[in-house]
């Protein structure tokens, strides 16, 4: 374990993403030449739409989701009826009252959307087979043989829309994309919101993608789009005019490059050496919970979460990392986050051996806990983020020198029938005793892009 680096104060947590940009409606062709490989499933604010199907009196309101009923946490799903507003998710809720005196806003029960979750996928199913889960309200289905010319899938997509209307129920309104490569049939699923249906088959990928803004490409949110703009590339049109090597010399990374292939309209998988590069869980903390006891526990779930989810994926951390947010007094020149709380940021981090087990990551997460601040600035915080970096695939990973093959061996078989117990009956089943407090105070919310089977 390598030592703690000098803590770095900076204004944490991240912004949110922005919400894609102006719909686009590309002409669908007169026959079925082209053929497309993807077919993309985007249910249109999903947690808010599930709460107007189960609560009809919510039906045609303004309705916002949120994690607490507290005017300084933000809303993590807006209806369509809110949006109209410019509520979205991320407004802070003192502003969406500000912004829609009339919004409804109903605390978030995950149970409820992960059940639906489920029902969504069975209704695809029923259409044709789901390739990729790739969130709580995204999905993807490879287009086989006969599904594939433009007029059949357009076909198959309304299809696949109407069947989630009528077996799960009317207020879930999904997005639906087509395209030669899943990304571009994300693109398309976000080009035209709610209910939409776009193709972007490859005689008019050009001229759909330049009217696009470089913040619609998935994966290029604000930090992505400065740096891009530093580089001299601020449109579409100048991305697209780039080679594929100095597309991969811009981003620094095989990334670019592959997104360049992407972009036109080419279809290939990332194959066996993709994985996982960070794993993180963050939490947000109702005032009740702000002190230093409080938020450790906090901590801690959220580590037993990461750590859970790095043996499912057969990854070893070499790297872990602990963000705290600290309320301040509000004052003049005071930053103030996302969720509208004037905050004082801190984090740090520390190099691992390559590691899984709970006992060496609590132990490092304990050392980066008693580095964190003191005095009066840093006594109430608000805000607890736990990452896992440097994630090594197990056909990768190098035994540590000092480790006896069998206790590692006898560890790793006692952690996956923990995992197991835990998957199976949720999270809490077996865990630290000294996480009892999160568990009752902080209860599991769902990231957009995982899926718990159970809680």
């Amino acid at each position: 374990m390598g030592s703690v680096p000098n803590p770095a104060l900076t204004a944490f947590p991240e912004d949110w993403p922005v919400e894609a940009a102006a719909p686009l409606r590309p002409s669908a062709g007169a026959n079925a030449g082209p053929c497309l490989n993807w077919l993309f499933v985007d249910l249109n604010s999903y947690f808010a739409s599930v709460e107007q199907e189960v609560r009809p009196e919510l039906r045609g309101r303004p309705v916002g989701v949120v994690p607490m009923m507290a005017d300084t946490t933000c809303c993590i799903a807006a209806s369509y009826e809110a949006k109209a507003f410019g509520v979205k998710t991320g407004t802070i809720v003192a502003d969406a009252k500000r912004m829609c005196p009339g919004i409804v806003l109903v605390e978030a029960r995950h149970e409820i959307y992960v059940d639906y979750h489920h029902r969504i996928v069975e209704a695809v199913e029923s259409c044709l087979p789901v390739s990729a889960v790739m969130s709580i309200d995204e999905m993807a289905c490879r287009l086989m043989g006969r599904e594939r010319p433009l007029l059949a899938a357009l076909e198959l997509g309304r299809k696949v829309k109407a069947t989630i209307r009528e077996r799960v129920g009317p207020m879930l309104r999904s997005s639906v994309g087509l395209a030669t490569n899943r990304y571009l049939a994300k693109i398309a699923s976000d080009m035209e919101k709610p209910d939409g249906l776009v193709a972007l088959p490859l005689d008019i990928l050009p001229g759909a993608l330049r009217q696009l803004t470089l913040r619609d490409l998935p994966g290029v949110g604000a930090r992505t789009e400065k740096r891009l703009n530093a580089k001299g590339i601020e449109t579409m049109e100048q991305l697209l005019a780039l080679t594929s090597e100095q597309a991969g010399e811009l981003w620094g990374s095989v990334w670019g490059e592959r997104l360049w292939h992407w972009l036109k309209g080419e279809d290939f998988d990332l194959g066996e050496t993709e994985h996982l590069k960070s794993i993180s869980h963050s939490h947000v903390l109702a005032p009740e919970m702000r002190t230093a006891e409080k938020a450790w526990a906090v901590a801690h779930k959220l580590l037993h979460k990461a750590a859970m989810r790095l043996r499912t994926n057969q990854l070893w951390a070499a790297g872990i990392g602990l963000a705290i947010g600290f309320a301040v007094p509000r004052g003049e020149k005071t930053p103030v986050s996302r969720f509208g709380v004037p905050t004082r940021g801190w984090h740090n981090d520390l190099r691992l051996s390559e590691c899984q087990d709970n006992q060496t990551l609590i132990a490092a997460l304990r050392r980066l806990w008693e580095s964190r601040p003191a005095g009066g600035e840093y006594e109430q915080p608000y805000f607890i983020g736990v990452q896992l970096t440097g994630l090594v695939p197990d056909r990768l990973h190098s035994l540590n020198l000092f480790d006896a093959l069998e206790d590692t061996e006898s560890r790793t078989r006692l952690l996956q029938a923990m995992d197991a117990l835990n998957h199976k009956y949720g999270m809490s089943t077996l865990a630290p005793a000294t996480m009892l407090t999160a568990f009752k105070a902080a209860p599991t919310r769902i990231a957009f892009h995982s899926i718990p089977d159970s809680f």
